[in-house]
Parts: C-alpha cells; sequence; structure tokens
C-alpha cells in the first residue's frame, strides 16, 4: 500500500536536487555581466558570446539555454519604452518626419544594444541559480 503525502511539506520533500543560490544576487551580477557565482569573472566574451568557464572560480557556464529569450524579452522592453516616447514626441513637438524617424531608430537601437547583452546575462544567471540545464550543484 502506498502512502498518500497529507500536507504540503511532504510534496516539497520530493523535489529534485536544486541548488541553493540566491536568485536575486545571481541576476543582479549577470546584468553586470559578470559570472553569476562569484561576481568578479567576465560572463561574456565579445559583445553575446558566453565563456565556456568564469577565468576566475573555473565554473562552467556553457550549460546555459539563453538562446532567443533575452531578445524577446529585449524587443519586449524597447517597445514599451518607445512607443509610449513617440506619441508624446510626436504630439507635443510635431517634428519633421525624417527627424522623427532618425531620432527613434537612433534610440531604439541604442537602447537595444544596451540592454541585450545585460538581459542575456541575467537570464543565464537566473539559470544558473535555479539549477537548470545542467547547471547543478558540485
Amino acid at each position: 500500500m502506498s502512502q498518500v503525502p497529507n500536507s504540503l511539506t511532504d510534496f516539497s520533500q520530493e523535489q529534485p536536487d536544486r541548488p541553493d543560490r540566491p536568485v536575486r544576487d545571481a541576476m543582479l551580477k549577470g546584468w553586470r555581466r559578470k559570472c553569476p557565482n562569484c561576481g568578479k569573472g567576465p560572463l561574456l566574451k565579445g559583445f553575446l558570446k558566453v565563456q565556456d568557464e568564469c577565468t576566475v572560480c573555473h565554473e562552467e557556464l556553457h550549460h546555459h539555454r539563453a538562446d532567443d529569450g533575452p531578445a524577446y524579452l529585449t524587443i519586449l522592453i524597447v517597445g514599451h519604452i518607445m512607443m509610449p516616447a513617440l506619441h508624446i514626441f510626436f504630439t507635443h513637438y510635431r517634428p519633421e518626419p525624417l527627424v522623427l524617424f532618425t531620432i527613434f531608430a537612433l534610440g531604439a537601437t541604442l537602447l537595444s544594444l544596451y540592454l541585450l547583452p545585460r538581459i542575456k546575462g541575467a537570464f543565464i544567471a537566473y539559470q544558473w541559480a535555479r539549477g537548470l540545464h545542467g547547471f547543478k550543484t558540485r
């Protein structure tokens, strides 16, 4: 006869081995593009390429599965910032269309280039903190 758990605490004991890593601290380190483990070594080499392992603490980082998530999130954030700004700027100042296009195309491009590596770092750090995709405790 199998035992049926009688409380929520019985279910929490059956969870798979998940590392006890602070998610918020790891994501802040990732936002700064630093290793989520030590916070000192670079997370990225180049603009978006992820290091295979941290150069300081030798934490393996190649397990990440960031894929398209950071790009989608960047587009979502940039769109939600630029569209209201475009509407307000257009209704208050009525600039020439070429001026409007130039300002907002440049603004969207620069904001995307600023946010994308930081969001990717936070995304990878979240995966590391939660023990996802091969980021297990040693």
